[in-house]
């Protein structure tokens, strides 16, 4: 305490020094001497003055002074009639300093409130806990008891059927059998009975109890709620709801390591639990890719992305590589309780990784079984570059992913219905709306699939036809590869580069031969062979000239696509498969092993499938979706390109043009004879669709021939057209009444066949 120097009194010259206490009030005898003289008195009658003045200021009977402060002069160590305070804190400064103190202090509070809201303290953590408490304190305990008792009654009551059916059936000659068969049959009944009884019993008071708690639990808060909308509307049902939250809290503000949750004993990713470094060392334990004693290293702590999907970056323990872990993703699934196809597991990219380094990926829900998002090439405005990556599609993690297919060839597999057809089409729609790019392609389902396409393409097999692709191997794709190398060795170059063929279009453009369904061409009995051998040699030759190969099958076992041109097919697309063998068949031997098997695709997953194309791992994708009609809106686009760029082909000549290129007299005569069977058929399926013109009268034909400026006697088109005699029957035509001489459209093929090998 600090001292301070009393008021003088006039009659006397030493005062004594004291010490003021907190509390003393304004005196009330104001004849009593103010103070007395100092202790160092030497007389008992001074040191007797002094006590008696200590005592009557301990009594409140003598107060200070008032101190005056001035602004002139000011002594802020004095103290007022409180001389626990400070008299500076009275002043402008003092007050300053003391709303500064209680400003940081109320800030701290807050940033501690702030950051306690992330913990298990946090008020949202409390009303989690609360919630759950409660929630557990309604279900209580009679389920069990229920349950064991209603199994008793179940056990009871069957005993007691069976009992009653030994007595029935028991003969009555068997007296003392069938009185014992009785007893017991009403011993076991009054048995089952009562445990019947027991089971009603305890289940009314079970319901009764369950309704008890559940009133107790949760109709405060509805009453609250309830009671807030209807006085002040929703500003009042707030405030219920706050009162409700802060009940919940209330319940839950004391965390405790363990607590009984009597719903589930295991916390899984699939139940809404959060994804924790506990949670992946019980996961990874329970998949035996650790041991029991065992835990993972955690890199990257687990965060929960915009999606809605949890991953993390972990290392396993030593000597466990992250291959393991991968081939252990259906046991992995399973322990986070969710689908395989959500679960997403891969070695670790980053730089100076190491290889029991494992990036985990856990979907909210089942991947791609959502609408998918419009093709980006639906807003890209002008031509592409083939050269460039190409987008392909979304990966599980929304991340879209490109590949490049300059010097590559590729597969795409998977069973009927896995989207072969709408994968393919973002390579193709990519390759079209290129116009330097030339295009060769083969339907080998004759499904229509690539008739978008048909225009723009040099070289089209449509009809599924073996013999006829085996003519567009040899006629172009091969002759064009030949052409590339020997122009590469004019100029003195190994490859094509995107600047070579910039500078000669024509010779060393991009082209790209697709097949659709090969198991069509490949698995012919007589053809089969060769067009295997004419692929083999495209794919192991034709990357270095420029030519791209995509072939598309549903099942490439070895019988359809043969294992030495399978391995020659550098990118690998699996969609859904029916076994992983098939699934080892497109992405190579021990991918499903390894964790990497198309056969866990869902039905759902329309459009997904694992690709291998760059990378040493493949990669769950979904292609980019292109409806029919946006794939003909883009190949009338890349049409327009390609004629403004002065590279679509020229449509392909008909019969009666490729007579008239022999140009021969008979040649000439054939084609008009073509194009008036033409005209004819045209005429009559304009007035009957179903209707076909094969057989013209003789005068007809010679009248038409006239009219061409070919002057030909019906005797020389006998000559030249020769019938047999079956061909040489006279019909009616139209309107007329005698049957007339005539030439069957068969003929006149016939004869364009023989002399010219042409066809229609």
């Amino acid at each position: 305490m600090t001292e301070q120097p009393t008021t003088t009194n006039p009659g006397r010259t030493d005062l004594a020094t004291i010490t003021y206490v907190h509390g003393a009030g304004p005196a009330t005898d104001t004849s009593t001497p103010a103070a007395a003289p100092a202790l160092g008195g030497k007389t008992e009658e001074e040191r007797a003055a002094v006590v008696e003045s200590a005592r009557q200021v301990l009594e409140g009977r003598v107060t200070s002074a008032p101190v005056t402060l001035t602004k002139e002069s000011a002594d802020f160590d004095a103290f007022d009639d409180r001389p626990l305070i400070p008299a500076w804190m009275k002043s402008g400064e003092g007050v300053a300093m003391y709303a500064g103190v209680a400003y940081r202090a109320r800030v701290r509070a807050y940033r501690r409130w702030v950051r306690r809201q992330r913990t298990d303290r946090g008020h949202a953590a409390q009303f989690k806990r609360g919630s759950r408490r409660i929630g557990d304190w309604v279900k209580g305990f009679e389920g069990i008891q229920l349950q064991a008792v209603g199994h008793q009654a179940h056990i009871a009551a069957k005993e007691a059927r069976a009992a009653a059916r030994t007595a029935r059936f028991t003969p009555a000659l068997m007296k003392n059998k069938k009185t014992a068969a009785l007893q017991a049959a009403d011993r076991t009944q009054t048995v089952a009975m009562k445990a019947i009884a027991e089971h009603k019993k305890l289940k009314s008071n079970r319901r009764r109890a369950y309704s008890l708690r559940i009133g107790a639990a949760y109709g405060p808060p509805v009453a609250a709620l309830s009671a807030g909308y209807l006085q002040a509307g929703w500003f009042g049902a707030s405030a219920g709801a706050m009162a409700t939250f802060a009940g919940g809290a209330f319940a839950g503000r004391h965390p405790i390591s363990e607590e009984t949750d009597w719903s589930a004993d295991w916390r899984s990713l699939g139940d809404g639990d959060p994804m924790t470094a506990p949670m992946l060392d019980s996961v990874f334990r329970a998949a035996k890719v650790i041991g029991s004693d065992e835990s993972l290293r955690i890199v990257q702590m687990p965060m929960l992305d915009s999606r809605g999907a949890w991953s993390a970056v972990i290392d396993l323990p030593p000597g466990i590589a992250a291959k393991k872990a991968m081939r252990a993703a259906p046991e992995i699934a399973s322990a986070l309780g969710v689908e395989e196809a959500q679960v997403n597991m891969a070695k670790s990219k980053e730089k100076g990784s190491r290889a029991g380094r494992l990036e985990i990926y856990v979907a909210k829900e089942l991947p791609f079984t959502e609408d998918a998002a419009p093709g980006p090439l639906l807003a890209h405005e002008g031509a592409t570059n083939f050269w460039g990556p190409i987008s392909i599609g979304p990966d599980v993690r929304g991340l879209a992913r490109t590949i490049s297919v300059v010097e590559r060839s590729g597969l795409v597999g998977g069973e009927p219905g896995a989207g072969k057809s709408a994968s393919g089409n973002t390579i193709l729609i990519a390759a079209a709306l290129d116009p330097r790019v030339r295009l060769a392609l083969a339907d080998g389902k004759a499904g229509g699939d690539l008739t978008p396409f048909e225009a723009m393409a040099v070289a089209f097999e449509g009809n599924a036809d073996p013999e006829a692709f085996l003519d567009m191997l040899d006629g172009y794709v091969i002759p064009d590869m030949k052409r590339r190398y020997a122009f590469l060795k004019k100029i003195n170059r190994r490859k094509v580069t995107e600047e070579l063929a910039n500078k000669y279009p024509d010779i060393l453009g991009q082209l790209l031969l697709w097949v659709d369904e090969l198991m069509y061409y490949t698995t012919d009995d007589e053809l089969g062979k060769k067009i295997t051998k004419r692929l083999r040699n495209i794919v192991s030759r034709g990357r270095a000239a420029g030519i791209i190969t995509f072939c598309a099958t549903q099942k490439p076992g070895s019988d359809v696509v043969d294992t030495s041109l399978r391995d020659l097919l550098s990118i690998r697309w699996a969609l859904r498969c029916t076994t992983p063998e098939a699934s080892d068949t497109i992405l190579g031997k021990g991918a499903a092993a390894a964790g990497f098997s198309a056969k866990t695709i869902e039905s759902e997953m329309r459009g997904a499938g694992f690709l291998w194309a760059e990378g040493s791992n493949p990669y769950l994708v979904r292609a980019d979706y292109y409806s029919d009609d946006e794939v003909e809106l883009l190949a009338e686009r890349a049409v327009e390109l390609r004629r403004a760029a002065g590279t679509l082909p020229d449509a392909p000549k008909t019969l009666a043009d490729l007579l008239r290129d022999q140009g021969d007299e008979h040649a000439r005569v054939l084609a008009v004879l073509v194009d008036v069977f033409a005209a004819f058929d045209q005429e009559a399926k304009a007035a009957d669709e179903a209707a076909e013109v094969d057989w013209l009268p003789g005068t007809v034909l010679v009248d038409s021939l006239k009219a061409a400026g070919l002057e030909v006697t019906p005797e020389k088109l006998a000559r030249l057209v020769v019938r047999t005699p079956d061909e040489k029957k006279k019909q009616t035509w139209q309107d007329s009444s005698s049957a007339l001489n005539g030439y069957p459209l068969a003929a006149v093929l016939r004869t364009a066949q023989t002399k010219y090998s042409l066809s229609a």
